[in-house]
């Protein structure tokens, strides 16, 4: 075994800060000459010879070099999920490290570098935080870029969505200057992020808001260049050509909930087939988003033409006066199942299942595990309650809006 002298030490160590040195003035060079950050993870890479990706956050991969070797390790250890994702959150620095790229205090990405022949040193860990250093200035340039890109997309888009854009040669000209596609039938998508009881300053939203932007682009870019997706503060507006993408684009934006991802929920709008529909379609979204909210709760995603009986009793207003005559007409209709008891909700359960099969009450029986003459006492009882639902088809009608009214407006 050799045995280094200190001599030998200080000179591998002189060594290893001439290599950083020279790596951070590459880099540098790399910046200054108007590269990206893919240059500076392949620069990365071929001077540690190491794979190197920078992502967001929370793992979304933004530029990288890996090796099939690199993959194979990543896909070993479990690091990265099935939309692609690095779990930043689960790499501890053995065979991958994570380094955060920051600048004035705030978050702006994540350098992951992942040796594929043995561990990470603490080399490579001094190259990567003089690497983040670098980087950060990229980022915050491009930042400032894309904040100002974004502004005038969002302006033009709500001039569209809200109808304040009517010339067809204004539109097409700035349409192809944000390279978007606007001349086909698209839906429009609505995405908000849930609330949470999750205390937060308005920085701390502000910054969940446009990672979450910033993850829309990220996905809807990777499935076509040219669909338009737009921050709009408290909401992301996307256009996409096809509706049977809305699934797919959701699910990679929400991957496995890992890095710190929040909870959002969907709107989707029908298919707007002209520039002329987009407001409409528009409007059918936020909708959509609201209803299924109140319905489903959080993480849901809702079609316009899946709210049914829903979007009329969502017109009803959010106030005191408007909730106070939905409660009404709850407490007019089911009486004593409007209550908020056990045994009223037991109820209001058998009373659905036996709208829902047409009042056949074997069928009921069966849905709910009950015996048939227990399910004939609970028809005669909800009839001595609410009247006679059996034979009564403007009663029954009444009973299903009125336990709509319940699920959506409590």
């Amino acid at each position: 075994m050799q045995v280094l002298t200190s001599g030998d030490r200080e000179e591998l160590a002189s060594a290893a800060l001439a290599r950083v040195d020279a790596l951070h003035t590459g880099l540098t060079q790399i910046v200054l000459e108007g590269g990206d950050l893919g240059g500076i993870a392949a620069e990365l890479s071929r001077v540690l010879e190491v794979g190197v990706a920078f992502t967001s956050t929370d793992g979304r991969v933004q530029a990288a070099a890996f090796t099939p070797d690199v993959e194979e390790v990543l896909a070993a250890h479990d690091l990265v999920d099935p939309t692609g994702r690095i779990r930043v959150e689960r790499i501890d620095g053995v065979v991958a490290h994570a380094s955060r790229v920051a600048a004035g205090g705030t978050d702006l990405a994540r350098l992951v570098c992942v040796r594929a022949d043995g561990a990470v040193t603490s080399d490579d860990v001094h190259a990567l935080e003089r690497a983040a250093a670098v980087a950060a200035l990229l980022i915050t340039r491009e930042e400032a870029i894309t904040a100002v890109e974004n502004k005038y997309q969002g302006d033009f888009l709500r001039d569209l969505l809200l109808r304040r854009a009517v010339d067809p040669a204004y539109v097409a000209e700035h349409a192809a200057t944000f390279g978007w596609d606007l001349d086909r039938p698209v839906v429009v998508v609505v995405a908000e992020i849930d609330p949470s009881d999750e205390p937060a300053s308005s920085a701390q939203r502000r910054q969940w808001q446009e990672r979450f932007s910033a993850a829309w682009r990220m996905v809807a870019a990777s499935v076509a260049p040219d669909i338009p997706t737009v921050d709009f503060s408290s909401e992301v507006v996307a256009l996409l050509p096809d509706g049977d993408l809305v699934a797919r684009v959701v699910q990679a934006v929400a991957g496995d909930k890992g890095g710190g991802r929040r909870s959002f929920s969907v709107g989707v709008s029908r298919v707007a087939e002209s520039l002329e529909d987009l407001p409409a379609a528009y409007a059918q979204a936020r909708r959509a988003v609201e209803v299924g909210r109140r319905i489903r709760g959080g993480g849901s995603t809702t079609s316009f033409d899946q709210l049914g009986l829903h979007r009329l009793i969502a017109l009803i207003p959010d106030t005191a006066e408007g909730a106070g005559e939905l409660r009404a007409f709850v407490e007019d209709v089911l009486g004593p199942l409007a209550e908020h008891t056990t045994e009223a909700a037991d109820l209001r359960e058998t009373l659905q299942v036996l709208l829902d099969t047409n009042f056949n009450v074997a069928e009921a029986a069966r849905v709910q595990f009950f015996h048939y003459n227990t399910m004939r006492y609970r028809v005669s009882k909800l009839e001595r309650l609410l009247g006679p639902l059996s034979t009564d088809p403007h009663l029954r009608l009444d009973v299903a809006v009125a336990l709509r009214v319940l699920e959506i407006a409590g």
